[in-house]
């Protein structure tokens, strides 16, 4: 295979691990010289293909992409863009293919969510249509842990840490308290249809009494009688109740309990139920509440990421250039468990046509019967993935995070293309 320039872009929310994802991309490739000459990144994902704004990595020293596999966010920037229909928006097909063409790129990598697997598997396609020898692999990463066939997505596990820490550690706070003070207390986790955050909070709890006491996750209906019931239960038994609420919890008729505008890729923008469902219960119950949204900070907590979750992003970055040198495309590398004590897994291929636009919920039988907890089978399955620290460097008592020079390549279009945000 001739050498040739690959394109790496990071899309939709960040995580705590996706920059490790592309430490291992751009590692892998410069141990692979034979293939890949440079590595472009693009300047907020998918939209610096689009008006060919590409970083080149090369200019990177080895020790500042090295230091990406400690440092949050997304180093290069990431975007919710969404590609239409390849007929729909043809033209922005074709503008990918062409700037792809004028800087010799042969292999595309998209690190991102259900979506983002979506224009990984369109490009392949268009660039099958065109004829244009262009090896696509997408990249798994979500907090959300939503993808299908892997079995968990690079950020789920440091999400979970730091919801599970977090939720362990106000729930001390309440417990002191609760006497004279505060007597529920609400925390809103991430999640829109699938509730696998909100379910690693159960991981808190070591014994029955533990916080949380009830769990509010998106596949339960929310039933707000049994709701209120179940919390003046807990206040009796225990003097007090730490709730963990899924911000996509919905009513009977489908509706989210909190839903405001639509962002790009057509998701209806989600957050601020914790503050509902506590109004709610100071008018029924009478009792005194507090609620924390950690919003993006769940996502973003490198400085407790799961030691499992680093691990498996760099795993991803480097397996997916593994696969695109070998001619694998329309892929995705999958983590595929083998054990759950010890915790063993593996990397294997998934077509991207099973993964784009696919969701994967919480299965029935992780749920409790009542619907306000997760079972034994859940716990099993969440337990491995926050294992193992990973502390970043420090410097004066704080994080020492690494931004790269993020240098341009020089533009060889003469035309622009304009993209509406």
């Amino acid at each position: 295979m001739a050498r040739e320039n690959a394109f790496y872009g990071q899309s939709g929310g960040v995580t705590a691990v996706i920059n490790a994802s592309a430490c291992g991309v751009i590692e892998t490739a410069r141990q692979h010289p034979e293939h890949i000459v440079k590595v472009f990144a693009g300047h907020d994902g998918i939209l610096g293909a689009l008006t060919e704004d590409l970083i080149d990595t090369s200019l990177e020293s080895d020790a500042a992409i090295a230091a990406l596999k400690y440092t949050p966010g997304a180093a290069f920037g990431s975007c919710r863009y969404k590609l239409g229909s390849i007929h729909e928006q043809r033209a922005q097909y074709e503008r990918l293919i062409e700037v792809f063409r004028a800087h010799d790129i042969r292999y595309f990598f998209y690190n991102g969510g259900g979506d983002s697997q979506d224009t990984a598997f369109k490009v392949s396609q268009i660039s099958t249509e065109l004829g244009e020898p262009i090896v696509c692999v997408g990249i798994p990463k979500t907090v959300d842990n939503d993808l299908t066939i892997t079995d968990c997505s690079p950020g789920f596990g440091s999400a979970a840490k730091y919801v599970a820490t977090s939720l362990r550690e106000a729930a001390f706070d309440v417990a002191a308290m609760s006497r004279t003070s505060t007597k529920v207390f609400l925390l809103e986790v991430m999640g829109r249809n699938a509730g696998w955050t909100t379910a690693a909070c159960a991981l808190a709890a070591e014994k029955d009494g533990d916080a949380p006491h009830v769990l509010l996750l998106p596949e339960v209906v929310f039933d707000e009688g049994r709701f209120l019931a179940k919390v003046g239960e807990t206040l009796a038994r225990y003097g007090h109740c730490v709730i963990a609420a899924s911000e996509g919890i919905k009513r009977p008729g489908g509706e989210f309990l909190s839903a405001g505008s639509t962002d790009a890729f057509g998701h209806e923008q989600l957050g601020g139920v914790v503050p509902l469902l506590a109004n709610l219960i100071r008018a029924k119950l009478g009792c005194k509440c507090h609620w924390a949204v950690p919003d993006y900070l769940q996502r973003s907590a490198r400085h407790i990421a799961s030691e499992t979750d680093v691990e498996q992003a760099y795993a991803v970055g480097r397996a997916a250039v593994e696969f695109a040198v070998a001619g694998k495309s329309a892929v995705m590398p999958a983590i595929r468990r083998l054990s759950d004590t010890p915790y063993r897994w593996d990397i294997i291929e998934a077509p991207l046509s099973a993964v784009a636009n696919r969701e994967k919920l919480l299965p029935p039988d992780f749920i409790t019967p009542d619907g306000f907890g997760v079972s034994a089978a859940a716990r099993r399955y969440l337990a491995p993935l926050i294992l193992g620290e990973a502390y970043p460097p420090t410097k004066d008592g704080l994080p020492d995070y690494v931004t790269l020079r993020k240098v341009l390549a020089p533009k060889k279009l003469a035309d622009t293309f304009a993209v509406s945000l």
